[in-house]
């Protein structure tokens, strides 16, 4: 797999929610049937693969030109996909951003790449690589409720606040946090999916390695190796810090840095797997 994971803004805006809480608010995705990085309508099937694809990921999809009632009365009800074309001469690359009724990004995917030779088939393999992102959301619309209306005046009473404060048991407030590794991986953790296909097949591992593992840097991340020196996996760096995407058993997997441990997450037999790795960068 040879994909870089561009998970910008929702983190970096500081959004305390999950991404799938932040695309929850929206009832709608919009897919241009043209977009602006091709030459002409549905190029290369790109509008239909990426409202298909959205679809399969359960989330309300339309195009442009058929938009619903609501949608046209308040058009801040959906996101607009755009699809980013990144491709160079012997690699499609793409991603998926979506961005909000005042054009602003609020999320983007994955980049999903292809070295199929044929602009249709190495475009719908890209395409499928970029929803990894989408996979696993649980997507569900939740309307935004309004802000109940406060009362004109408001009158405070001091009378026996004191002795309110003492027959009051104290409460004990628990602090929930995630870090933002956590965040990361539960936005991008794929489910066991037909969208899915593994391009690069170089490493194929049975096992998870429970020796120690050496980092040596390459251009996309890192590659793992043991002692032999033999590479086990190889790292794809993503815009977060101590998350990488790998291929594990020719599926999309996660390694990611969690209490000062390294782990790697997959999936087998359709459940999550996670693994601890000991490696030495």
């Amino acid at each position: 797999m040879k994909s870089k994971v561009l998970y910008i803004l929702l983190f970096v805006m500081g959004l305390t929610g999950t991404v799938n809480a932040q695309l929850n608010s929206y009832k709608y995705i919009v897919v241009p049937k043209k977009f602006s990085e091709f030459k002409s309508v549905n190029q290369y099937q790109t509008s239909t693969l990426v409202k298909y694809y959205f679809a399969e990921n359960g989330f309300n999809v339309v195009y442009d030109d058929a938009l619903p009632i609501d949608l046209t009365d308040n058009g801040c009800l959906g996101l607009t996909a755009d699809l980013i074309d990144d491709s160079t001469m012997f690699t499609t690359k793409v991603s998926i951003a979506l961005k909000d009724c005042n054009n602003q990004e609020v999320f983007r995917s994955a980049q999903g790449t292809s070295k199929l030779k044929g602009y249709y088939d190495t475009y719908r393999e890209a395409i499928a690589n970029a929803f990894v992102s989408f996979a696993g959301m649980n997507y569900k619309y939740e309307p935004k409720k309004d802000k109940p209306k406060e009362p004109d005046t408001v009158t405070i009473s001091f009378k026996d606040d004191v002795k309110s404060v003492e027959k009051e048991p104290k409460e004990h407030v628990v602090e929930q946090k995630a870090t933002k590794e956590e965040q990361v991986y539960k936005a991008v953790q794929p489910k066991p999916s037909k969208i899915v296909k593994a391009v690069d097949r170089e490493v194929s591992v049975m096992d998870v390695p429970t020796e120690l593992l050496y980092a040596q840097p390459t251009e996309s991340g890192y590659q793992l190796v043991d002692s032999t020196p033999k590479v086990v996996l190889k790292l794809e760096s993503t815009s977060m810090e101590n998350v990488f995407m790998t291929e594990f058993q020719g599926n999309n997997a996660v390694v990611f840095k969690k209490d000062g441990k390294w782990f790697l997450e997959y999936s087998e037999n359709g459940e999550k797997v996670q693994k601890e790795l000991h490696i030495k960068f």
